[in-house]
């Protein structure tokens, strides 16, 4: 029987594990390959071309099994008008690729639908284009896409793409709690010494048998305020401000509910519950007449599953347009905006433990029912005259996501599976209250969770509930064991995204440059952990520290 050799070097006296092959031959291909590299990152995101890069860098072989055909997550996926809060607590690979996007936006031939100076150089609190530090922070998706294909390039990173895990039982290969190898859909075997888990899903991380956690804690878990139901909190302008009615026929309860509601209770304050923040495509739209596309009518539109918005514009309310975000040559990031938008509520609480099929499903749900808004906003004669006067101006810009139809390639996950590792990452971090041990990169975005549910409040009237924005204190760091499992757990993972975290810190983790900087870190300590012949959880810190810093990651103010 074929043998192979995973040599380790992880533990004292552990030198090898030696298995057969026998248990990883295909099922669906017969020409399934085993392949092997120094570091396994598993995942397509921003982070997983920051924490390949890194390995490379470092002198490891790395190779890179994604699910995605395109790199780089929602960073290439429409969310262009980037959340940073504070910019200087960006370091790394992270600020690299924002320097990349400035030198792209100094060529003149970037600026194909709309002159530099006309932009404007709006951006989030401070200039979108930071000629100072040489960074811009807004941009558009194909020149993000750009940036991480040129590192592939740059530093040969070896990528294999369309590459599903195997989430069965055979999709990992554990022994005395570490990871031999993970099997794909395709029959491929990847084996390696480290493993990285960069989805926004935690699917190796979970597959793995590491503990994690879905939905929102109570308040009381780990003595928080902003987790948990918050029915009444509004945070932000996502709720319906004035009384509007759920039912098919206003007032009515006998006439049943509106679609896009639901009959549920919310819950008690403070409680936890299963319930994960609403997903969304962040679309990107252009304004160009040379370079737009109507929104088409997607298949089976129904345009009264859009009344609760026609009874929202009744009220007089107009602020479609506010989250329309400007990004250079006339396109926006469009995102969530007001009492009913793009997020769609409750539709996607199965999403993180489902199977492949049912988030095709979802992902698919989602897709048609943004379609069919912008289709409604387009061309329904409920919409307001001048909101649909307005929405003629915008449409799919021809020169985005040219391989699916004009649309996004990636849904907006704005959280899964969180991890229960070494460290949890609690509001009070987030807030900036602490001292976390062994930082390895810092946040300072507001705690921001998007609406969970849509409800009728006893009064009889409609009312979301879920969204929170609290700011911090000040820039926070982000410890080392939020990205590590518990040992005895796995002893070769390391999960940068799905870390281990409380819902409502996640709200600020969450964000794209933090995830590239987590990915550049997360693969540091797994090279460090390799040199040094250690498991990531006993790699003494200070090894890390210099490293980080040394590569200009920033670890506190």
């Amino acid at each position: 029987m074929k043998k192979y050799v995973l040599f380790l070097g992880l533990l004292s006296g552990l030198v090898s594990l030696t298995g057969t092959t026998s248990s990883f031959q295909p099922t669906n291909t017969p020409t399934a390959a085993v392949r092997q590299a120094d570091v396994i990152i598993y995942g397509g995101t921003c982070a997983a071309v920051t924490a390949a890069v890194q390995v490379k860098k470092m002198g490891k072989s790395v190779i890179v099994v994604s699910p995605d055909k395109h790199l780089g997550g929602l960073s290439s996926g429409g969310l262009g008008f980037t959340d940073t809060g504070n910019k200087e607590v960006i370091g790394g690979l992270s600020r690299e690729f924002y320097q990349r996007l400035y030198a792209h936006y100094q060529k003149p031939d970037a600026w194909r639908w709309q002159k530099r100076e006309e932009y404007g150089n709006k951006g989030q609190g401070t200039p979108a284009i930071d000629g100072n530090n040489r960074t811009m922070w807004i941009f558009e998706p194909h020149a993000a896409e750009q940036v991480f294909e040129d590192f592939v390039k740059e530093y040969k990173l070896t990528i294999y793409r369309d590459e599903w895990l195997d989430r069965s039982a055979k999709g990992v290969q554990k022994k005395d709690g570490v990871i031999q190898s993970i099997r794909t859909l395709s029959g491929n075997v990847y084996q390696g010494k480290m493993f990285i888990d960069v989805t926004y899903e935690g699917d190796l991380m979970a597959a793995a048998g590491v503990k994690y956690h879905v939905g929102r804690e109570a308040n009381s878990v780990y003595n928080e305020t902003h987790n948990g139901l918050q029915v009444g909190v509004f945070q932000h302008r996502h709720y319906f401000s004035k009384d509007v009615s759920p039912y098919k026929k206003p007032g009515d309860p006998s006439s049943g509910l509106l679609p896009e509601v639901s009959a549920e209770k919310p819950g008690v304050n403070g409680s936890g519950d299963s319930k994960i923040q609403a997903y969304c495509f962040r679309m990107c739209l252009s304004n160009h007449p040379d370079n737009r596309i109507p929104f088409p009518k997607p298949a089976g539109y129904n345009a009264d599953r859009y009344e609760l918005l026609a009874r929202v514009f009744a009220t007089g309310w107009r602020e479609t347009f506010d989250k329309y975000d400007p990004i250079p040559n006339r396109k926006t990031d469009t995102n969530n905006h007001g009492p009913f938008s793009t997020d769609y509520l409750g539709k996607n609480y199965d999403y993180p433990d489902a199977t492949y099929e049912r988030r095709k499903a979802i992902i698919k749900d989602h897709e048609l029912y943004q379609k069919g808004l912008m289709y409604f906003l387009q061309n329904d004669p409920r919409v307001p005259a001048d909101v649909h006067e307005a929405m003629q101006q915008w449409g799919l810009p021809k020169d985005e996501f040219k391989d699916n139809g004009n649309w996004p390639h990636q849904l907006y996950i704005r959280e899964a599976r969180r991890m229960l590792g070494v460290f949890v990452m609690k509001e009070i971090d987030a807030l900036g209250k602490t001292d976390v041990p062994q930082p390895i990169g810092m946040g300072s975005y507001a705690l921001d969770a998007h609406n969970a549910q849509r409800f009728v409040k006893a009064d009889g009237f409609v009312q979301n509930e879920g969204d929170i924005g609290v700011h911090p204190d000040k820039p926070y760091s982000i410890a080392y064991g939020s990205i590590l499992p518990k040992e005895n757990e796995c002893k070769n993972l390391l999960v940068p995204v799905c870390l281990s975290s409380s819902h409502i810190a996640f709200g600020s983790i969450r964000m794209e440059p933090v995830f590239m900087i987590l990915g550049q870190s997360a693969a540091t300590a797994a090279v460090l952990a390799i040199n040094n012949n250690v498991t990531p959880q006993k790699l003494p810190y200070d090894k890390l520290k210099d490293v980080l810093l040394k590569d200009k990651q920033r670890l506190t103010l």
